[in-house]
């Protein structure tokens, strides 16, 4: 267009910058369109200069990690004491969520359920017995990552423990989770009272044994079709599971029935899980496990095998850097909060319920359960948002989990930590909330974005790795 005709027409504006501009310039009525434009996020020199020297190797082995997670196959074979059946479980190990910590360093949820364990356990008699226990370096603690485990929020495992034991029938690998206790003052959110002790026992000696029983009966739980189901039912399978917690109900309800010692206590175990819409979490946490942990130890692969947080550190690691942490402060969520509460009172992120996002559900599915974008004051169309961003840092669209609101589009899976940084976009997770301080409980649900320090120390990591 020749110069002197530029400005007979209407004038449109495309703003790179920050968004209050074009806020401006709507509010004139000015036409203009908003470009999700973010710079690269700041990332050692050295490192990124490897990497893309290596560009063509990462890539090769980025699509087979994906392809592994993909055809993953995972599922419920049955259930175990954690000592029987975890690698490495002992009587004076307790597994927690999250990157590797200290007693010093633990957020006051992780101490608080650490507390309840013990007490559980036996091993200590009073809160203030715990205390002194957990201190003493009598008792070993140890991430449930590196146990082939996953456990939500504060995610303490100890030796007695019931564990759902799953099985990756496409690679063989192994995975372990405990139950889902359910929602108020319960272990997994740092509470430890005798009511807490009370339901923890209940569930070894009453809702276990049956659990085991009608799991063998039906011989395994086909978990990947469950998740595929309850995507287009409006779950997420991380903070909505209520469709998926109803198929696995439909799945061995029968077999409850069946083989429980009595008609009561069968009646007693499907109330409890129809009257927890959380109980499927843990089982969508450890099937997205055993999916990842297929694709561990891929030399020169950038992607994302865990992604957890323990309420002091945010950890994640790569499939090509073996079982090295690379760790930044864990943020404190954006959150609807419960009435009484306020941000101040919220601790920062915990738990392994992040492997989900890992493996392309959660907030990476979120398109497929507006609800959830509802609760804590957005909308549906912010949920497809932030689903499309998710494609931009992945490898793969997944080949069985899909979003009917992106026309059956498969879900973003496998976080390439590089895409991450070079385009400045950091993988969205939705989560519940615990109080800062041990005993309280969960005080609200939110959304967040991963913080950059882990993914800069990842990119130096594997650069190392790439360096020989």
């Amino acid at each position: 267009m020749p110069i002197k005709d530029l400005f007979q027409d209407e004038l449109k504006v495309i703003n790179i910058g920050l968004e209050s501009f074009k806020k401006s310039l709507d509010h004139c009525h000015a036409p203009s369109v908003q470009v999700d434009w973010r710079p690269p996020v700041a990332a050692d020199a050295g490192a990124l200069q490897t990497v893309r020297d290596k560009a063509d190797a990462i890539a090769k082995a980025n699509a087979k990690a994906a392809a592994k997670v993909l055809s993953a196959k995972p599922v419920l074979i049955g259930l175990e004491k954690a000592l029987d059946v975890i690698p490495g479980m002992k009587k004076n190990l307790l597994l927690h969520a999250g990157p590797p910590i200290t007693w010093e360093r633990m957020c006051g949820p992780m101490r608080g359920a650490v507390m309840g364990a013990l007490i559980y356990e036996g091993l200590a008699q009073s809160p203030d017995e715990a205390i002194k226990l957990a201190a003493s370096g009598d008792i070993g603690f140890s991430p449930c990552h590196e146990h082939s485990a996953v456990g939500p929020m504060a995610g303490v495992i100890s030796a007695s423990m019931p564990v759902f034991v799953l099985k990756n029938e496409e690679h063989g690998n192994l995975g372990y989770c405990t139950m889902n206790e359910g929602l108020g003052k319960v272990l997994r959110y740092g509470a430890y009272g005798p009511d807490v002790v009370k339901k923890l026992k209940w569930m070894e000696t009453v809702l276990y044994p049956v659990l085991k029983k009608a799991v063998a009966k039906v011989g395994k739980v086909d978990l990947k079709n469950i998740i595929a189901q309850a995507l287009h039912m409006g779950d997420e399978v991380h903070n909505r599971n209520r469709a998926a917690t109803s198929l696995f109900y439909r799945a061995l309800a029968p077999a409850v029935v069946r083989t429980a010692p009595d008609p009561e206590t069968a009646a007693t175990v499907l109330e409890f899980i129809n009257g927890n819409d959380h109980f499927f979490l843990n089982l969508s946490m450890p099937a997205s496990k055993v999916s990842l942990d297929a694709a561990r130890d891929i030399p020169e692969s950038s992607l994302l095998v865990a992604m957890a947080r323990n309420g002091t550190d945010f950890g994640i690691q790569l499939s090509g850097t073996g079982d090295e942490w690379f760790t930044g402060p864990a943020p404190v969520p954006d959150a609807l909060f419960f009435p009484g509460f306020t941000k101040a009172d919220a601790n920062p992120d915990i738990g392994d319920s992040a492997i989900t996002e890992t493996n392309g559900l959660g907030g990476f599915a979120i398109a497929a359960s507006p609800a959830i974008v509802q609760f804590v004051g957005g909308s549906a169309a912010d949920a497809v948002n932030f689903t499309r961003a998710m494609y931009e840092i992945t490898e793969a669209e997944n080949n069985v989990y899909q979003i009917p609101a992106l026309n059956f589009r498969g879900s973003p899976t496998g976080i390439d930590a590089i895409k991450v940084l070079e385009k400045g976009i950091f993988p969205v997770i939705d989560t519940g909330v615990a109080h800062r301080e041990p005993g309280i409980g969960q005080v609200g649900a939110g959304i967040l974005s991963a913080p950059p320090e882990p993914f800069q120390k990842a990119l130096i990591g594997l650069a190392k790795k790439l360096r020989g």
